[in-house]
């Protein structure tokens, strides 16, 4: 399988959040702001590589029985080093995220690739998978924070673009994820059928 098919896959054919329309709360929960929609990508990003890789070395070695649970354990314990290195080098940004950050453990996205893609294929297929994924979830995110942010304080990654007075407050609170991801979710259908 060709290794740039699998990664353009997960950014483009399969995006996580505007195709697939999986891991939804964390995509409405903490896209707020640019910065912290490009976080929780990234930080879902990290997961979903290690885990895949993992999982793909050791699914011959899992009986069939347990290996739920066992995909489980590998994301929970990426997920602990994680939040440990968040919590020590971004305080500010793990102190945002806040409980987003140990709920990826049950983020369906890693689950589903691990069970999905990472069970079935090598190390290398499997680390292009999770960075395609990751890397289509954190730009789904992203873009949708920095939209949310615009429309709602006038900045986008803090940097102001027009005066904060015209923003409109609703897209900064939680009907405005929806409202956004929702118009967001119309011009990529609109745009694959083009």
């Amino acid at each position: 399988m060709n290794n740039f098919k699998v990664l353009m896959n997960g950014v483009v054919k399969e995006n996580p959040t505007f195709v697939l329309l999986l891991g939804m709360c964390p995509t409405l929960g903490t896209t707020s702001s640019a910065i912290n929609g490009m976080g929780m990508g990234l930080a879902t990003m990290f997961v979903l590589i290690c885990s895949n890789v993992v999982i793909s070395l050791i699914k011959n070695l899992v009986p069939d029985m347990v290996r739920i649970p066992i995909f489980v354990v590998v994301i929970a314990s990426f997920v602990t080093l994680l939040q440990m290195v968040m919590q020590a080098y971004v305080p500010a940004l793990y102190a945002t995220l806040g409980l987003f950050i140990p709920l990826i453990v049950v983020n369906c996205i890693l689950l589903g690739r691990a069970e999905a893609f990472a069970a079935k294929n090598g190390p290398l297929p499997s680390f292009f998978d999770g960075l395609g994924m990751g890397l289509g979830f954190t730009i789904a995110l992203t873009l949708l924070g920095a939209v949310r942010e615009f429309l709602g304080t006038g900045k986008i990654f803090s940097i102001t673009i027009m005066p904060e007075q015209y923003g409109m407050l609703i897209f900064v609170l939680a009907p405005g994820a929806f409202i956004v991801l929702g118009y967001l979710i119309a011009i990529v259908n609109r745009l694959k059928k083009a």
